[in-house]
């Protein structure tokens, strides 16, 4: 969405809370992918999540050790940013052409985003029309700290590498993770390690953005607690039998059940949200991505709360992969959402 400088040939890099990710891509065909390179750097959580000067130095060294596992020789870069350091909504404005909304919008972002306008860097995206007033045109807006983006630009750039564009993880995973097609409306959920990113789409674009404060750790820390057992013990038992109440006698599950009954609230907010915005839109189904797709009976869980049926989203949906590229990523391909759709954006030369 923040478009930063000249665009060309890219390379995409996730800065996630457990790992670095980078992935470049060439076009394959209308929407179609191929994968040129990959790479995959595990990174501590208390490293990832601090900014002094040791713990950015060691995060740069595991950048600069993904890119060069990668095989990646491109300096133009496209970086995600943390949904904890953005703030994204869809707006309505009145119907207009798209040289008149580029020169009346930059005086009314002000009473939509949550800081100053000269504190802010914004970008935005004409959807189309409103789903709910045909006077209406919709846009979604993205926005960052000025102070946030520059420091992450000076420090990307510090590495030698060429920012060309920065866009939040949670508009970039709908672009990995939405199939193509679809004519209702989705609810898409990316659980990461410290969160969940969520977005609800309809027509290819989001039309809901948030993000809630539960993520695996959440999850992890209620069953260690309840169960009285170590972290490390706990995760592997979330991950082994998530929340099977036939497997160690439901002990698990039990555990657990009061954090994920808060998470589904929130869920079950935003369907909410999303349909007293668009009373004639329901939302057909759930895709499920990170560890939400991979913890065991979570989505059975998720749709007995929601009513609303969930599958197993795939990023790599539109890139083609090779064989021995696909045994490599095994168990972490369902970690490259936000990478993914970073590297998918189009470009123009």
């Amino acid at each position: 969405m923040i478009s930063i400088k000249g665009m060309g040939d890219f390379f995409a890099l996730d800065i996630g809370t457990n790992a670095v990710r980078v992935v470049q891509l060439s076009t394959a065909g209308p929407d179609n992918w191929n994968l040129l390179h990959y790479g995959y750097v595990p990174v501590d959580e208390k490293m990832s999540s601090s900014d002094s000067t040791e713990s950015m130095r060691k995060l740069g060294e595991s950048i600069m050790t993904a890119v060069g596992q990668s095989g990646i020789k491109e300096k133009n870069i496209v970086i995600g940013m943390p949904s904890s350091k953005t703030f994204t909504t869809v707006v309505d404005i009145p119907n207009m052409s798209e040289p008149e909304l580029k020169n009346t919008i930059k005086y009314q972002i002000d009473q939509y985003i949550p800081m100053s306008i000269d504190d802010a860097k914004v970008d935005w995206a004409l959807l189309g029309q409103s789903l709910h007033d045909p006077k209406q045109q919709e846009v979604l807006l993205t926005s960052t700290s000025n102070k946030y983006a520059e420091e992450r630009l000076e420090f990307i750039e510090g590495l030698g590498f060429n920012v060309i564009a920065a866009e939040p993880d949670s508009v970039a995973m709908v672009r990995s993770l939405l199939p193509k097609g679809l004519q209702d409306a989705r609810l898409i959920i990316d659980m990461g390690e410290r969160s969940t990113d969520l977005a609800v789409t309809f027509n290819d674009s989001p039309r809901l953005v948030r993000n809630i404060p539960t993520g695996l750790n959440s999850i992890v820390k209620a069953a260690s607690q309840n169960l009285n057992i170590q972290n490390d013990q706990a995760r592997q038992f979330i991950l082994k039998f998530g929340l099977s109440t036939d497997r160690l006698e439901g002990q698990v599950y039990r555990s657990i059940e009061g954090t994920l009954d808060n998470f589904a609230a929130e869920l079950i907010k935003s369907i909410k949200f999303f349909q007293t915005r668009y009373p004639n839109t329901a939302v057909g189904g759930i895709l499920l991505s990170g560890f939400s797709a991979v913890v065991p009976k979570l989505g059975d869980y998720i749709a007995s709360k929601t009513g609303i049926s969930c599958s197993v989203a795939n990023p790599w949906q539109k890139v083609r992969v090779s064989q021995a590229d696909q045994q490599q990523l095994g168990s972490i391909a369902s970690e490259f959402a936000t990478v993914i759709g970073l590297a998918e954006r189009r470009n123009l030369k």
